[in-house]
């Protein structure tokens, strides 16, 4: 548990949003030192994070009971460490302007398109159009499965603009931990 609290958490995949790189029931281990120790969230980066104010309205307390019960499966990777919990690939950093889509259809980053070779097969970037800044101390999140992801584009209009606090961030998912048939390490797509 301690181990799970600090340093490395199993989540649950619990929705397509991030097919193909990650599949619904996959079990993913969180590096939750990577931004801990000077790291910085970078482009690329596969992240969990705590969607509270930036993709979901503040929410009721579980109580001490539910929260326990929850925070101890989730230690295991049997449930969902919470329904506030998304998993997603960083796009933009504070400073960024995220632009969605260049005259070949492909996002743009400060102005230079974006190489997207995890994007799911079929799917096109984004077919919502989109032109932000992000703030400094947040981050412009997408799911890979882009036609099956409630990501950043989907809160373009609530406060935040739909990113999210870098503060907010869980970890790094860093490997792919059940199914042994799926296990490995992600690629880098920094």
């Amino acid at each position: 548990m301690l181990v799970s609290t600090f340093v490395m958490q199993p989540f649950l995949i619990p929705s397509g949003s991030m097919e193909g790189t990650l599949q619904v029931g996959d079990r993913v281990l969180v590096n939750k030192l990577a931004y801990r120790f000077g790291g910085e969230v970078e482009r690329g980066d596969i992240i969990v994070f705590d969607g509270t104010g930036s993709f979901v309205a503040e929410g009721e307390d579980p109580g001490l009971l539910g929260g326990l019960l929850r925070r101890a499966g989730a230690a295991v990777g049997l449930v969902q460490s919470s329904e506030n919990d998304y998993v997603k690939r960083v796009i933009g950093v504070g400073g960024d302007r995220v632009r969605c889509c260049d005259g070949q259809g492909r996002l743009e980053i400060n102005g230079e398109p974006l190489d997207e070779p995890y994007l799911y097969p079929g799917d096109e970037p984004s077919e919502v159009m989109f032109d932000i800044e992000v703030p400094e101390g947040r981050l412009w999140v997408m799911g890979d499965h882009r036609s099956d992801s409630a990501d950043s584009r989907a809160y373009l209009g609530v406060p935040g603009g739909g990113t999210v606090p870098v503060d907010r961030v869980i970890g790094r998912v860093d490997l792919i931990g059940w199914p042994l048939s799926r296990w490995g390490w992600l690629p880098d797509h920094g």
